[in-house]
């Protein structure tokens, strides 16, 4: 009687070590990235450099609640772009060696 009860569980105790597997391989890195990427958001500034969703590299005019106005090179234009388009920060050094 014993054996079976485990022999019965057994379906469920695989799914369950699956999905814990999964969220632990998936989920989770995911979410720090999220958070990493959320915090970098709040710490932008004018004068940063930044590399946006599109592509599109410029520096930091000023920032407002949901979007930013960055100078692009090569004719300093002014561009409005949306905050969440922001992907990465990038620094001199790193723009020099592209």
């Amino acid at each position: 009687m014993f054996v079976q009860g485990i022999g019965g569980s057994a379906p469920i105790l695989m799914m369950v070590a699956i999905f814990a597997i999964f969220y632990v391989l998936l989920i989770m890195p995911q979410q720090r990235k999220q958070k990493k990427w959320q915090a970098m958001l709040q710490q932008i500034k004018s004068g940063d450099r930044v590399v946006t969703s599109g592509g599109l590299i410029g520096v930091i005019m000023s920032v407002k609640d949901d979007a930013v106005v960055l100078r692009v090179p090569p004719d300093n234009i002014k561009i409005e772009v949306a905050r969440s388009s922001i992907v990465t920060l990038t620094t001199a050094e790193d723009h020099a060696k592209s």
